[in-house]
């Protein structure tokens, strides 16, 4: 199984035109964090598209590509790309120049985004919210799987025989797919054969047994090898020296967060309580090294997942604490999970 970080790159909003002081410092340490972790020996560091100012990361290729030059090895992903909002044709070119950047380490996982800001600011209307994916996923696919594309759709001008350059270091751009729980979404990613991300950050793991089985169930009918399918499972993290410590550094961070938006989406406040539910019961993966260890393996056997994720929420959070999350992942954490799942390590 593989282990990688995703993040969102949270950000205290600058509040100017110009001068984003706070967006400089965290893109900074935005790259240092993907750095560490290549230099820790994880095998995937995702960032999420954004166009909010909480968030510092709207075009996570740039800083992929960034990323690519101080690290090794380390995989490159979005987490996600919005592609419902986006140009499938832009989003494969820049993709691929991040492969020959990255010397073939780039990735795609494409979703309709947890958030719709990107709906408006570039001209779409949230009524085509899956009719917009379903078209754009299709295009991105034909263009993976071919140098020269002839394409018609509804929201997008036609491809009439054109090629779509550059091509990539890989023989083909890994694409997965994000999901958050809709059963059509898993249906969809099954029937096509790709690769699937399920972000877990509520309720239990238990839960969402049936949505995993429905995606393999789904393949196979559609006449795919369900058993050579990757799945990912995606949620949020923290790991610290001690079980307590973990705890009190991202619950002010965490809570900010999911209260802000709560607010927007009608959600109950989410206090200490509820918190350590999700931490002791629920999916939410924040403790000891060896609380981490043993609710990956957990959810692992579960789901038969083939990459975790672990999303950083960072808020507040120092970010020297912030690489000692990183390292104690990738030193103590991930080295036991692989010794325990058998995996070798070359």
């Amino acid at each position: 199984m593989e282990l990688g970080i995703s993040s969102f790159g949270d950000l205290v909003p600058d509040g100017v035109a110009g001068r984003a002081v706070n967006a400089h410092q965290r893109m900074q340490e935005l790259l240092e964090e993907i750095k560490l972790a290549d230099e820790v020996g994880l095998d995937v560091f995702a960032l999420g598209e954004h166009h909010r100012p909480d968030f510092v990361i709207s075009v996570p290729e740039v800083i992929l590509a960034a990323a690519a030059s101080v690290t090794k090895n380390i995989r490159l992903s979005s987490a996600v790309t919005v592609l419902s909002s986006a140009d499938p044709v832009r989003v494969f070119q820049q993709f691929a120049t991040l492969d020959l950047i990255s010397s073939g380490r780039a990735e795609i996982m494409a979703g309709r985004g947890s958030f719709v800001e990107s709906f408006p600011l570039f001209g779409y209307d949230l009524k085509d919210y899956d009719e917009l994916f379903s078209e754009k996923l299709e295009l991105l696919l034909n263009i993976n799987q071919h140098e020269v594309v002839s394409w018609r759709g509804k929201h997008r001008a036609a491809i009439p025989n054109r090629g779509v350059y550059p091509r990539p270091y890989q023989s083909e751009l890994p694409i997965w797919i994000a999901v958050g729980g809709t059963p059509a979404s898993a249906v969809r990613a099954g029937k096509l054969n790709l690769p699937m991300t399920v972000a877990i950050l509520g309720g239990t793991f238990e839960r969402f047994v049936p949505f995993t089985d429905l995606f393999r169930q789904s393949a196979t009918e559609a006449g795919h090898d369900a058993s050579q399918l990757p799945l990912a499972i995606n949620t949020h993290f923290y790991v610290a020296d001690t079980s307590q410590r973990a705890s009190d550094e991202i619950f002010p961070s965490y809570s900010a967060l999911m209260n802000r938006v709560g607010r927007e989406r009608g959600w109950s406040p989410l206090g200490r309580e509820q918190f350590e539910y999700l931490r002791q019961d629920g999916p939410l993966m924040v403790g000891s090294v060896q609380q981490v260890i043993d609710k990956i393996l957990y959810q692992h056997e579960l789901f038969k997942s083939t990459r975790y994720l672990a999303q950083l929420v960072t808020g507040h959070i120092p970010h020297q604490q912030v690489l000692r999350a990183i390292e104690l992942y990738g030193t103590q954490v991930a080295p036991a999970v692989r010794k325990a799942l058998g995996v070798e390590v070359v």
